[in-house]
């Protein structure tokens, strides 16, 4: 697949922007702690599903020291409903005595520091990075990875490689919300089955549906 021009990008990214101009994460916390919290339990998972299960568990464990508290047997019903819910409770409890014991029960708000803790990859620190600490960062999950390169943002097939092409391709205007654009149209819009072309107000400009149609 081709990819788009600078002018083509600017203009996609200036639609989104009329559309939805301060998008937001889907994923519902109270602080730091417990966004990094539900981008943990995230992985593989529905945000819909992770909020269901986080609205009972953050009004008992908001904070670090709370959930050391809960430990692993107390965390494990109120996140059994998500999958891989008996390794994403150790990474909890892990995160959260490592954040008591490296940094003062702070998230620290560096990448490199935030991939020390368990279970916090790349993309769990960019979002993080990105929502709380509004640095452009760009979190790539599977909606960007399909997504980008088809409609000619970024080249890549790994999640490193697109977000390297897409934070070398975007207009820094639009780095602070540009992955939380990208994902929701992969989310409602250019979906993996069936996509809404008909609906889509950058189809002009996609690389796939013009080659589709032409």
């Amino acid at each position: 697949m081709s990819l788009l021009s600078q002018a083509e990008i600017t203009e996609i990214m200036k639609r989104w922007q009329a559309e939805n101009p301060e998008p937001a994460s889907e994923l519902e916390y109270k602080n730091a702690y417990t966004l990094l919290v539900a981008v943990v339990l995230s992985a593989q998972a529905t945000d819909k599903s992770v909020n269901i299960a986080t609205r009972p568990l953050f009004e008992v464990a908001d904070n670090p020291r709370a959930m050391l508290e809960l430990g692993e047997e107390g965390l494990i019903p109120y996140i059994k409903s998500i999958g891989l819910y008996k390794n994403k409770a150790k990474h909890l409890i892990g995160l959260s005595r490592k954040l008591i014991e490296d940094f003062d029960g702070v998230v620290p708000g560096e990448r490199e520091a935030l991939m020390t803790l368990p279970g916090v990859g790349r993309k769990t620190a960019n979002v993080v990075l990105n929502v709380v600490f509004h640095q452009p960062t760009m979190p790539v999950d599977t909606h960007l990875l399909r997504v980008a390169p088809k409609i000619g943002l970024a080249e890549g097939n790994t999640p490193e490689q697109v977000e390297a092409s897409l934070l070398s391709r975007i207009p820094t205007e639009f780095l602070q919300h540009a992955h939380h654009w990208i994902l929701l149209h992969g989310r409602y819009v250019c979906t993996a089955r069936n996509p809404k072309c008909s609906e889509c107000i950058v189809s002009d400009l996609c690389k796939c549906y013009n080659e589709k149609t032409r």
